[in-house]
């Protein structure tokens, strides 16, 4: 059985990495892109002997502070993981016997990811609540991520997440009952 693939995307802090587990909570197989990296960077022999050669380091808040200055070295670090990640993400998709399966991409308009899957769940949240869980918008990174707005509009489903778990866990259950209905 080939899954509905879904990707869930959003902002810095917006709450993705929990509207995944809320996925996870109702059976769904799920997969981060941020833990894939995380993988890749501390148990892939390549990787890591990539970055150490670059940066001297495979400690990844070291590598960070030295990319999101360089956008020469941010271009140089995601040529290096997406294909891997890209890779990773097929595997584990193709090894699935489920009905959906969802992956959590924070780029994933950025890098052109959304025609890969069937449906694109977009979470937000109001700067104010993002700052209330550590992280605020004015996050380096954010410069280079497209507006909250923008990503709404081109998404198949799109929660603004402001209240509480119950509420987001509501949402992934309807989103779960729109698949489907399809």
């Amino acid at each position: 059985m080939t899954p509905v693939r879904v990707a869930v995307t959003g902002g810095i802090g917006a709450g993705k990495s929990e509207a995944l587990r809320a996925f996870a909570r109702r059976g769904i197989p799920t997969l981060s892109a941020d833990e894939v990296v995380h993988d890749l960077i501390a148990n892939d022999a390549e990787v890591r002997a990539a970055l150490e050669g670059r940066f001297g380091t495979t400690d990844r808040a070291r590598i960070a502070a030295i990319v999101f200055r360089d956008q020469d070295e941010l271009a140089w670090l995601e040529a290096l993981l997406h294909p891997r990640v890209r890779r990773a993400e097929q595997a584990w998709l193709d090894g699935l016997d489920a009905p959906v399966a969802v992956v959590e991409i924070p780029l994933l308009y950025e890098v052109g990811r959304e025609g890969g899957f069937d449906a694109v769940v977009t979470i937000t949240a109001p700067a104010e609540v993002r700052a209330s869980r550590g992280r605020p918008p004015e996050d380096a990174r954010a410069s280079r991520l497209l507006p909250d707005e923008e990503k709404v509009a081109r998404a198949d489903f799109a929660y603004v997440n402001d209240g509480t778990l119950a509420q987001l866990d509501a949402f992934v259950g309807e989103v779960l009952e729109r698949l489907h209905a399809r």
